[in-house]
């Protein structure tokens, strides 16, 4: 049995940046963080474990002369007011793709607010998610957020569309999005009303998906590593699932059962990998803790 870490796994460039912030400003005496700083609960506990208090909006209402650290997901303006008004330090890790998506739909929705065109911005993410809610935040909480084309009934198609994206979503389900709109517009005999698309999905974590998923062909078992909450986490996994049906879902070392690690014994080649919010480190330690118990 030969046991491999997926080279391309782990935190992308937000996070890894986000997680040093936040070691780097622990340093300096009590911080907390708005939020899970990543959505993988292994490593949460372990910053934790380094002081790093975790909070949440209703905290930070109360909270007076504090530091504040922002996750890479990015914040809707209202925190920044409240911020303000308690005196808080905000320490921003927002991920600089995050605030340029951020800055492009408020220039957006700027331009067209108060015109009386009707004009709809939509987001096409997950409702709810950290990302989304920034995101909102930047159209006084009037976009749109879809989560599939099941969902497109919520849009006018007499009405000016302006569609973005989450930057962890499917490239090829924007696609499909962008593709139905403009069906639906030739089908409502709307087609000179504007529809304005703009691919705002992040590539360091879109281009993960061909090399994830040749990875996941080249091993015989695969485990994915993931945080439960973590959305790209569900998306990768199904990714492997689609080219190698014997992909497992495990979130730390206690996932691994005795019918996993007996499957990983009876493979030739086991792969390791996980999502965007999964630390190498947790891979590593999943890495041994097959081996173990393999004898090796």
């Amino acid at each position: 049995m030969i046991v491999t870490i997926d080279e391309n796994s782990g935190f992308c460039f937000g996070v890894t940046t986000a997680i040093e912030t936040a070691e780097r400003e622990l340093q300096k005496g009590t911080l907390f963080c708005l939020g899970d700083i990543v959505h993988n609960g292994q490593e949460v506990k372990r910053l934790d474990k380094l002081g790093l208090e975790t909070i949440d909006y209703d905290d930070l209402r109360t909270l007076r002369n504090v530091r504040v650290l922002l996750r890479a997901h990015g914040e809707p303006p209202s925190t920044y007011r409240i911020a303000k008004q308690n005196n808080i330090e905000i320490i921003d890790a927002s991920c600089p793709v995050v605030l340029n998506l951020q800055k492009r739909i408020r220039e957006k929705y700027q331009a067209i607010h108060g015109k009386n065109t009707g004009a709809q911005i939509v987001i096409f993410g997950k409702k709810g998610h950290a990302e989304v809610i920034g995101l909102e935040g930047q159209t006084n909480n009037t976009a749109i957020v879809i989560e599939s084309i099941s969902q497109l009934h919520q849009l006018d198609f007499t009405r000016p569309i302006y569609l973005f994206s989450q930057t962890t979503k499917s490239v090829e389900e924007f696609q499909q999005i962008v593709a139905e709109i403009k069906k639906r517009k030739i089908e409502n005999d709307t087609s000179e009303v504007v529809f304005e698309y703009h691919d705002t999905i992040c590539r360091n974590v879109a281009n993960r998906v061909k090399r994830l998923q040749d990875f996941a062909r080249g091993n015989d078992v695969v485990i994915f590593v993931g945080g439960q909450k973590s959305s790209n986490a569900k998306v990768l996994f199904q990714n492997c699932m689609e080219v190698n049906s014997c992909t497992v879902f495990v979130s730390s070392e206690a996932d691994l059962t005795p019918e996993i690690l007996q499957q990983c014994h009876a493979a030739e080649k086991v792969g390791i990998c996980g999502a965007t919010s999964t630390p190498k480190w947790l891979m590593e330690r999943i890495k041994q803790h097959i081996e173990h118990n393999n004898g090796i």
